[in-house]
């Protein structure tokens, strides 16, 4: 996933140049380079209704802020229709590993419920370091592991731009149950 907030859109570069890149031999890459296109072009954490989308999903939701507030959440989880539609490729395609591009902080999360090795071995190949991150409610990480969406096992994380050079080279260089998604034409 390139961008979720709009004021973050470094992790469209990554998912370009994975678009360039040959993956591993039986892996598919599935690429979104930007779940929140109205807040792209605002330069806005949040999308055109003012909801921060990476506080909409369903496992853990609690409501928070108002429309446009930091972390406004929305009046129920899976209320946006950006985050309707990456539920709705997610459950359909159950990928074993997700990747959640941020640029706030210069980590990879621990914390999502991901697999920590390959949390880990990430981590090391695009030259961040692994860190937990403190409880963080409606995150399409957790909700992907914990909630369920997704088979046990399934890896998002989330990571910063700092090192966002070697991002795509780590994505198609840690060869291991890997299909971030794009979706289809």
């Amino acid at each position: 996933m390139g961008a979720i907030h709009g004021n973050e859109p470094a992790g469209i570069a990554v998912v370009r140049a994975l678009r360039r890149a040959a993956p591993p031999a039986g892996v598919q890459l599935w690429l979104v380079h930007d779940l929140n296109p109205d807040g792209t072009a605002r330069g806005t954490r949040q999308n055109a209704r003012g909801v921060d989308l990476n506080r909409n999903f369903p496992h853990r939701w609690r409501a928070q802020g108002r429309p446009f507030s930091t972390y406004h959440s929305g009046p129920r989880p899976l209320s946006e229709p950006e985050s309707r539609l990456a539920a709705r490729l997610i459950r359909r395609l159950a990928p074993s590993a997700t990747i959640w591009y941020h640029q706030a902080l210069a980590l990879v999360d621990l914390g999502s419920g991901a697999d920590a090795r390959l949390v880990r071995r990430y981590a090391r190949a695009s030259g961040l370091p692994a860190r937990r991150l403190g409880f963080l409610p409606g995150v399409a990480t957790r909700w992907q592991n914990r909630g369920r969406a997704a088979p046990p096992g399934a890896g998002p994380s989330s990571w910063s731009f700092p090192a966002a050079r070697s991002a795509a080279p780590a994505c198609v260089g840690t060869r291991g149950p890997w299909r971030p998604w794009r979706p289809s034409p």
